[in-house]
């Protein structure tokens, strides 16, 4: 039985079984990956920015003769923003290849080409059945990333104190647990501006607007995770020269995400971005005791940070491709296959 599913009024038994089936993937896929926490889960799967919708599709496989409902085992949500819809499909190992996934993929798009939409979007790791499932589908590799792993427990922590204060003179360096004060919320939106010119096509967009950014920050605490940002500050004008940011969600604490790292043009060239990455992994092994990996992307076009990244001690792991397509060409096709 497949059906429209609302996080935010569905029982705890429901969330149980979806982080069951989860957790299911992300061990036959995804082996090394930590397994998920129910902890805000359902946060997570409802919370959004303005202007944004999420919708949700579950299957579930038949009552139990005394009534108790069925198990989640697969599970696809669309994110609708800005002019294309980004999916994510769940389908527990047990009920591969039945069709199952393909059914959900099309009650998606279904839904985005309805609502005008006329794209879809959707992130793919490397190495796991997903990238023949959606390329069999008529999907289309967009972008790709290298996923990077840190381990904290082979880092050379002298060492990274040593790079952490490598930073030309001039430049401050301060850690903002939650986020950042109020004042620096405009000059941090200047700086993220910087990353215009190189992310097309990510379906991972950064916040410019210093208000869209303040919703930004509100919508990662409301899912449930905690946003840590390091600034190099321009002591002379007070602007922000470079940052980065790391963010710790409660689903999957021992292993946190890097997000944006920028150094701004005209401050390159001062150590900044090692430093201001170096600072924030020894603050983050006082602040999140838990923590034991962070993983990062990067394009292989990005050269600099990939040394840097290695500097400190981060791994190359897996691609992590974008896929898209025609909304209205995928529908007409999908239908076509359940004829």
């Amino acid at each position: 039985m497949v059906r429209e599913w609302d996080p935010r009024t569905a029982s705890s038994a429901e969330m149980a079984s979806l982080l069951a089936t989860l957790n299911a993937v992300l061990a036959t896929d995804l082996p090394d990956d930590p397994p998920w926490r129910e902890t805000a889960l359902r946060e997570y799967l409802s919370e959004v920015m303005p202007g944004e919708r999420r919708i949700s599709w579950v299957a579930q496989t038949e009552p139990a003769a005394d009534g108790t409902p069925g198990a989640i085992v697969g599970h696809v949500h669309v994110l609708l923003l800005g002019d294309i819809g980004v999916l994510e499909v769940l389908v527990h190992p047990s009920v591969r290849r039945t069709g199952l996934g393909r059914d959900l993929v099309r009650l998606a798009a279904r839904r985005a080409y309805q609502e005008g939409f006329r794209s879809v979007g959707v992130e793919v790791v490397g190495g796991t059945p997903a990238m023949a499932f959606f390329e069999a589908l008529g999907f289309g590799r967009d972008y790709v990333e290298t996923r990077s792993v840190l381990r904290l427990g082979t880092v050379d922590w002298a060492a990274l104190d040593a790079m952490a204060t490598g930073i030309g003179t001039g430049y401050r360096i301060e850690f903002c647990p939650g986020g950042p004060p109020d004042e620096l919320i405009e000059p941090y939106a200047r700086a993220k501006a910087e990353l215009r010119d190189v992310e097309d096509g990510d379906l991972r967009p950064s916040s410019y607007d210093p208000q869209r950014l303040r919703d930004s920050l509100d919508c990662l605490h409301r899912r449930g995770m905690k946003p840590y940002v390091v600034f190099a500050i321009h002591e002379r004008t007070g602007e922000v020269a470079g940052l980065t940011e790391v963010v710790v969600p409660a689903q999957h604490p021992t292993r946190a995400d890097q997000y944006d790292t920028i150094v701004v043009p005209d401050h390159r060239g001062y150590g900044i971005d090692r430093a201001i990455k170096a600072r924030m992994l020894l603050d983050l092994r006082a602040a999140e005791p838990e923590l034991t990996e962070v993983q990062t992307w990067n394009a292989q076009a990005n050269e600099a940070m990939l040394a840097v990244n290695a500097e400190l001690g981060y791994r190359p792991d897996r691609q992590w491709c974008e896929y898209g397509a025609d909304v209205a060409e995928l529908v007409h096709r999908l239908d076509a296959l359940t004829r």
